[in-house]
């Protein structure tokens, strides 16, 4: 399972977010230039975050986004999961698994439903303060080298 470059900007979208925000809005324009990624794209992918109720919008000269619940309130988990829906490694499992004829004597499914397991117990145990706290500290140690 590959997660493609949606589901990684929304991630880095809402981290932005959380640090740069501090209770003001933030501009698209000013994400962009900060994550170097075009501000097209970003706009796509805050209108998913906005209709889920993620980010709110603010309207006017010093309008921009802001996130709608404290970063701990949010799982890098559910942003992956609505930018990239199930993360499930194949197909036969996870929450939209297809029904497969072989799986009552399917061997490998064991091991599919172990990945997912461990996918899902890291990405939804990992919340957007964590990423704040790890981005602080990797800043942090990046001075005093």
């Amino acid at each position: 399972m590959k997660i493609s470059t949606k589901g990684r900007y929304a991630l880095r979208l809402m981290l932005d977010l959380a640090v740069n925000g501090e209770g003001k809005p933030i501009s698209i324009k000013d994400i962009a230039a900060r994550q170097e990624i075009s501000e097209k794209y970003l706009e796509t992918i805050i209108s998913i975050l906005n209709r889920a109720g993620f980010v709110r919008s603010v309207r006017g000269a010093q309008g921009g986004y802001i996130l709608k619940r404290e970063p701990q309130e949010y799982t890098v988990g559910m942003v992956l999961r609505l930018t990239e829906g199930d993360l499930a490694p194949v197909a036969c499992v996870g929450a939209d698994s297809n029904p497969c004829d072989r799986r009552d004597d399917c061997v490998t499914v064991m091991i599919w439903e172990q990945l997912n397991d461990a996918i899902n117990g890291v990405v939804d145990r990992i919340t957007l303060a964590d990423l704040v706290r790890w981005q602080s500290e990797k800043m942090n140690s990046s001075i005093t080298l």
